[in-house]
């Protein structure tokens, strides 16, 4: 079939580029693509995502290993230095917070009480950079927990959270479509799709917005798109935030997550339905309930400040006037490090999440430093730490950019490879946000692929991964996915592989290294993303926004000033 045409001329290229790299020689762009192999891919995951280094946690000796790591890459690769002070490093200040794990949880209603016991029935943390974190507040259920003008949603109705513990449910209100009740209503929170209205960290700021004591957020896995364990696994143990000059007292007492079982049960014990008071969510109408029930939770934190690191290099565009606008591919090179026990491991590998992101990133550098000519406009590489805790290394970036973000023409994200083999297609989270979906779609047609949009758009990935800080500040940003038609495997085949591989391994320590896999999507996919960046660099337009996207407006006034 013509969709596979052009795999073979890839083949070609392997032999005299792998020569030519090897004696550090200039290259032509065919040579630069054929010289991204599965080899090299699977060499660097293979390291990163080693015992050796446990976990790439940050403030870890994996961090250490992991930052060494990769400034001796780009140093062999011949980049300059991406800080303006002349090194390859942005530090990032952070507070570490743990909290004891011997707390508990106590709820009081109705002369009854009920103990929720710590990792199994609820996680709990404070951004608040303070020793000890309270609360003794009576529990109030606010539905969605959204204020959302432009859909005319307001789940708070003007009644007083000030003082309160929060009860909200995951994700956005699933307002059905009034044509066609058993779809959503995409005039509604985006129908499928969701919007950052139903993402945990709008949850927790709008608690904190209304003065609220704390929030408890109710997890369902389907909807979450991850299990109980992931939540467990990322919320316990030490917690990381950047440090506002208010030591963040400005953000909740506590902030957590409850079981769906115990939240049925906390329902149950004051006279009420989970089930029932869900189905009133989903409608404009609702007000918030009180629950008549008191919760009680004293968290004992160790604060650690510490400087985590960006790491960052540059390569410098070959134009005058252009090599002042910049390109930027950012992956993040942390994961969880060393956590609670799981079939008798705790380190917790990330080989996938975000190892091989890590490995396309560096492959993708190496292939511009060899680049004869290389691109019009600056690409910088952008190794941010701390996705895992909140996306904080490049929120921090984003905030203090090394580079102004309106001579920033757009950012490519790249976390977690296909390693399953090649695809029919590519998917792209946010397909029709902006103009880079036009650069994807070229790039895969030249590879015989197609673009398809994200088939689980309910789970909010657009809002998960580093790309997002970006567009927040108004930067046009790519975030592309594998695909999911899977050449040689038959109907939904790719589908089951994502969806066991988030039950099975995902944030969890079986997440390692596996030389069965079969990389070729993942070369494909780097290839692509080296070429879309490619394009970007050296085209004469910018990309831009669609109409009526939510980060348009933000662009907009940002190239005014």
């Amino acid at each position: 079939m013509r969709r596979f045409d052009r795999w073979p001329v890839f083949v070609l290229f392997l032999s005299s580029a792998f020569a030519c790299q090897q004696s550090g020689q200039k290259a032509s762009l065919q040579e630069v693509l054929g010289s991204i192999t599965a080899e090299r891919l699977a060499a660097h995951i293979q390291r990163l995502a080693s015992d050796e280094f446990e976990g790439r946690a940050p403030a870890s000796r994996g961090e250490e290993l992991t930052v060494r790591y990769v400034i001796e890459q780009f140093q062999q690769f011949g980049l300059q230095p991406g800080n303006p002070d002349g090194t390859y490093i942005q530090k990032v200040p952070l507070v570490g917070i743990t909290a004891d794990p011997s707390a508990s949880l106590a709820i009081t209603a109705n002369g009854k009480r009920m103990v929720l016991r710590y990792g199994e029935d609820f996680v709990a943390w404070t951004r608040r950079v303070v020793e000890t974190s309270s609360v003794e507040a009576d529990l109030i259920f606010v539905g969605y927990g959204v204020q959302a003008p432009e859909f005319q949603w307001d789940d708070f109705k003007g009644v007083d959270v000030r003082g309160k513990v929060l009860v909200v449910l995951i994700n956005d209100p699933p307002v059905p479509d009034p044509r066609d009740p058993s779809r959503l209503d995409e005039r509604v929170f985006g129908g499928r799709a969701m919007t950052y209205y139903g993402r945990w960290t709008y949850k927790f700021e709008k608690a904190a917005e209304l003065g609220a004591a704390g929030a408890l957020i109710i997890h369902e896995t389907e909807p979450a798109g991850y299990p109980w364990a992931v939540v467990r696994g990322s919320w316990t143990g030490e917690q990381f935030d950047l440090v506002a000059p208010d030591r963040n007292m400005s953000k909740c007492a506590v902030e957590g997550w409850i079981t769906y079982e115990r939240a049925k049960a906390l329902f149950a014990m004051v006279g009420k339905e989970l089930e029932a008071l869900k189905k009133a969510a989903v409608s404009r109408d609702f007000r918030p309930v009180p629950l008549g029930a008191r919760m009680t939770l004293t968290l004992r934190n160790t604060l650690r400040m510490i400087e985590s690191r960006n790491v960052i290099a540059r390569l410098e565009g070959s134009d005058p006037k252009l090599k002042e606008e910049y390109v930027i591919y950012v992956a993040h090179w942390d994961h969880l490090g060393i956590g609670p026990e799981v079939n008798g491991d705790r380190i917790y590998n990330g080989a996938v999440d975000n190892a091989s992101g890590m490995a396309g990133l560096l492959e993708i550098a190496r292939a511009y430093a060899r680049l004869s000519p290389p691109p019009r406009r600056s690409i910088l590489f952008l190794a941010v730490t701390a996705e895992e805790k909140g996306l904080l290394g490049s929120r921090y970036y984003a905030e203090n950019p090394l580079y102004p973000l309106e001579r920033t023409v757009a950012v490519i994200n790249v976390d977690g490879l296909n390693v399953y083999g090649r695809t029919r297609d590519i998917t792209v989270i946010g397909l029709g946000n902006s103009t880079l979906d036009e650069h994807v779609r070229a790039v895969a047609a030249e590879q015989g692929r197609v673009v398809r949009p994200d088939p689980e758009p309910e789970k909010g990935f657009f809002y998960r991964s580093d790309h997002f800080n970006f567009a927040k500040q108004g930067v046009p940003a790519l975030d592309t996915d594998s695909g999911i038609e899977y050449i040689g495997k038959p109907e939904g085949w790719g589908l089951e592989v994502r969806r066991r591989y988030t039950a099975e391994r995902y944030h969890k320590p079986q997440d390692e290294f596996d030389p069965s896999w079969d990389l070729s999507g993942a070369v494909e996919d780097v290839r692509l993303l080296f070429l879309v960046g490619h394009r970007v660099a050296n085209d004469d337009q910018w990309p831009q926004w669609y109409p009526g996207t939510e980060f348009k407006a933000k662009r907009d006034a940002m190239l005014k000033r």
